[in-house]
Parts: structure tokens; C-alpha cells; sequence
């Protein structure tokens, strides 16, 4: 009896100490994140994966969601369409409930047709496209979100802060085939115009261009203040070099693509660019992600991309924490809708396109490196 007996306490106590441990509710949530791991902007998709995983890390290390493990599954969808769409493809046939991505418009885009369509949680960290929420007809997309502002918004801080550095002529130079590209030109030449601005030329180029020196030629004729490009860092680098080659005196401007541990700080220095957040920001929330963030990757500092792969991971396992299911995905999309959540890129509220409600900042590249210079509200 006394045998038994023992046998009894040692199980209850195995059970009780197994039922302490993240994850021992049983099973768990797995949260696929697409994003670029290869490619012409892969550090995208490092910083993305990497915010991802923190931001898991430290869910399963207080218990995961109601005692669920969350399991990270990184998909290389490449910043592009057709490799986006295959990655969320692979998503649908294994099942899967919920996305963290893509990064790029261009590819959020069908991603999220996909998505709706399948009933599958969709939160984009840095797509500013407006139409990746939207369905054709203009209303939201029910499964789809984003953690960032959008193009509307961003140009038009750019355009504001042109104009209060003085500035009343510009020329823009963009990728027409590249959503993203495409609406922060088009935003930006809206408010510039809009606030007394002049536009004195519009050029487009491809992707795959590298010689922008018949442009640049266009820019320096014109005599323009500010040369905006809301590129991508890579195209940024190599304009920005060729631009100073050929003695452009253009102010470049550009938006949260710049925003790269592999920027060009020499070929960018002078130019401005929106962001999403600043790691200069002294609000203990910043400075706590920042510090967590060096911690665990030998002490780099997050950029925008990083940040926001991490505030999108936690506005999803907040939802589904709040909704108390992993399950019901259209329970967790309405908690995400109405959800309010201090986030270290700012207190985000949601809008009825789902799009976040929250102020942008404006950095310089000046003296070699990037740094604070002004933050614009809603």
C-alpha cells in the first residue's frame, strides 16, 4: 500500500511539474512568417524573422498563449509575387492559421487574396500599400492587417517635411512597377503639390536598372531642392553614389525602404527618409526592445524592419490571447480589429481598413549615420 501510495505522489507531482512548463497545456500555434531571406533585400527578411522570433521567445518564455507553444516557421517568399505566392501556398496545404508578412507590397498583395480566402490571419509588418487590406471594391479585407502606416501617410510626411525645410521644387525618381515604389511617388507628389510645391520632372526605372546617370543628368538640368526616391536601400545606394558622382545638389528624401544595416550611409549622407520608429526614442518600451534586441544578436541595434516584425508578432499573440482561441480565426480577427495595444513603434489602434493609427518619424543621414530628426503625427 505504502508502495502505491508513494507511486501516487511521485505521478501527481510529475504532473504538476509538467503542467508548470510553457507549453504543457499541450500542442502548439504555429505562426508562419514569409518574408525575404534571399535576394536583393534580404536583410529585410533577417531583421523581419529575427523581431519574429523575439517576440516569441519571450511569449513561450512566460507560459506561451494559453499554455501553447509558438512555433516560428520562416518561408523565403523574396520580396516578389510569384515566390510569395508559392511560400503561402505551402501555408494553405499544411494547414496553417497565421502569417507574419510579406514585407514587401508587391508581394503582400496576392498574399493576401490567398489569405482572405482561406480564412487565414494575415498581418503584414511594413506593407504600405493601401490595397493590401482593401478588396477590389474598396471594402477591408477580413483576415488581413498591417502594422504599419501606409503610403498616403508616409508621403505626405515627406512632403510636409520638405516643406518646412523650405524646399518648393522636386523631382521624383521611381519603380513604376513596384507597388510600394509606385504609391509613396504618387502620395508624395499629391501633398507636395498640394502644400505650394512644384514638380519639375518624373523619371521611372526597373528593378534591375544600375545605371541611373541619364536620369541623374535630368535631375542636376533641373535644378530641383529635393530629389525624392522611395526606393528600396539598394537602389538608394547606388542613385545616391551616381548622384554625387555627377554633382547633384538635390536633397534626397525617400521612405522606410531606406531603412537597412546595409544602407550606404556616404552615398545617402544629406538625405532624409521616413520611418517607423527610432531607436533613439527615450520611452522605456523603445529602450527595452532595443537592449533585449542587442542582447540576443551581439548587440546590433533593430532597425524599422526588425521592430515591426516584432510589433506585428505581438499585436497577433495578443489577439489570440485576448480572443482564447488559436483556432477561431475570425474570432481573432475581429479581437485584432478593436484591439489597443502599446506597441514600441507607438499606441496602435486600428482603423476600418485595418491599418494602425500611430505617428511616423523622419531620420537624417548625416556625419555617417542615421539619426533623429523629427516626428509627424496622424
Amino acid at each position: 500500500m505504502k508502495t502505491r501510495f508513494a507511486f501516487f505522489v511521485v505521478l501527481i507531482a510529475a504532473l504538476v511539474l509538467a503542467a508548470c512548463q510553457p507549453g504543457a497545456a499541450g500542442g502548439t500555434i504555429k505562426i508562419s512568417v514569409l518574408a525575404p531571406m534571399s535576394g536583393q533585400v534580404a536583410t529585410f527578411g533577417d531583421s523581419t524573422a529575427k523581431g519574429v522570433q523575439l517576440a516569441a521567445e519571450e511569449w513561450n518564455a512566460k507560459g506561451g498563449i494559453d499554455g501553447k507553444t509558438i512555433e516560428v516557421v520562416v518561408k523565403d517568399s523574396q520580396c516578389s509575387a510569384d515566390p510569395a505566392v508559392n511560400a503561402m501556398n505551402q501555408v494553405v496545404g499544411e494547414g496553417g492559421k497565421f502569417v507574419i508578412g510579406e514585407v514587401c507590397s508587391s508581394a503582400s498583395i496576392p498574399v493576401s487574396e490567398i489569405a482572405e480566402a482561406n480564412k487565414i490571419i494575415q498581418i503584414s509588418p511594413t506593407s504600405t500599400n493601401t490595397t493590401v487590406t482593401l478588396n477590389a471594391d474598396g471594402s477591408t479585407k477580413q483576415f488581413v492587417f498591417r502594422a504599419c502606416f501606409i503610403d498616403p501617410f508616409q508621403g505626405k510626411v515627406m512632403a510636409k517635411f520638405a516643406a518646412e525645410q523650405g524646399h518648393t521644387t522636386a523631382f521624383i525618381m521611381f519603380d513604376q512597377g513596384n507597388d510600394y515604389v509606385r504609391g509613396l511617388a504618387e502620395n508624395f507628389e499629391k501633398a507636395f503639390v498640394e502644400a505650394g510645391g512644384t514638380i519639375l520632372g518624373k523619371e521611372t526605372y526597373t528593378k534591375n536598372d544600375t545605371d541611373f546617370s541619364a536620369i541623374l543628368t535630368k535631375v542636376a538640368d533641373s535644378k530641383a531642392e529635393v530629389l525624392y526616391l522611395p526606393d528600396y536601400y539598394n537602389i538608394v545606394n547606388l542613385v545616391g553614389a551616381q548622384a554625387k558622382e555627377k554633382g547633384v545638389t538635390a536633397v534626397m528624401m525617400g521612405g522606410d525602404g531606406w531603412d537597412s544595416a546595409d544602407l550606404d550611409v556616404t552615398a545617402a549622407e544629406g538625405g532624409f527618409f521616413s520611418n517607423h520608429y527610432s531607436p533613439e526614442d527615450t520611452r522605456p518600451i523603445v529602450q527595452s526592445w532595443v537592449a533585449a534586441y542587442q542582447k540576443k544578436y551581439d548587440g546590433k541595434t533593430p532597425d524599422a524592419l526588425a521592430t515591426l516584425g516584432y510589433d506585428a508578432a505581438n499585436l497577433l499573440f495578443a489577439a489570440i490571447d485576448q480572443a482564447d482561441t488559436s483556432e477561431d480565426t475570425a474570432k481573432i480577427a475581429e479581437t485584432l480589429a478593436a484591439i489597443e495595444y502599446e506597441a514600441v513603434s507607438g499606441k496602435i489602434t486600428f482603423d476600418a481598413q485595418h491599418n494602425p493609427v500611430k505617428s511616423a518619424v523622419v531620420l537624417a543621414v548625416k556625419d555617417g549615420k542615421v539619426s533623429f530628426s523629427a516626428s509627424v503625427a496622424p
